[in-house]
């Protein structure tokens, strides 16, 4: 098994599980979903089943009920990472938020893949991130932007020293 292959807990439509590893991204082929199961054999999952695919630490393959151990699935306050803070209600599973992040490799997956990767609001729960595939989405809303303080100062203070650079060289000299 390649070292980029993750344990991952794989919820079906209907409440079936399914346990293996996965690659981080580009797991999707023909519409299907290629899972390492436990055991080693592979087996073949069509995206349109899939409710999420949850990226964890553990496999808990004793719980049969929570094994992905979510944890809160909203935040109580702002979230602490940085990126696009949505709340997504599924046909299947209870309402959850997330952070989605925002850069190329975001328009390349909800292009590529037909879902979305979020990063779940309990950091310390047993899911690490998890994989959504549009067709499971019932609404999907955008709670609002997560950025830096650091880096928005930093832009700011940047910023405004371009702009006094810039107010001296046009200055008349006499």
């Amino acid at each position: 098994m390649a070292a980029a292959q993750k344990k991952v807990v794989v919820r079906m439509n209907g409440g079936a599980l399914a346990w293996g590893y996965l690659p981080q991204s580009d797991f999707l082929a023909d519409g299907n979903v290629d899972l390492i199961e436990v055991d080693a054999r592979a087996k073949h999952l069509p995206i349109s089943e899939i409710v999420a695919i949850f990226y964890v630490k553990d496999f808990n393959l004793n719980d049969h009920a929570d094994p992905e151990r979510l944890g809160r699935r909203s935040f109580p306050i702002r979230p602490r990472g940085e990126g696009l803070w949505v709340r997504l209600e599924f046909h299947e599973m209870p309402p959850l938020e997330g952070l989605l992040h925002l850069d190329l490799s975001f328009l390349d997956d909800l292009l590529q893949t037909s879902g979305l990767f979020l990063t779940p609001p309990d950091r310390h729960s047993n899911t690490l991130r998890l994989f959504v595939p549009r067709s499971s989405i019932r609404t999907f809303e955008v709670v609002g932007w997560v950025s830096s303080p650091t880096r928005t100062l930093a832009a700011k203070t940047a910023k405004q020293a371009a702009l006094a650079l810039q107010a001296g060289l046009f200055e008349q000299q006499d």
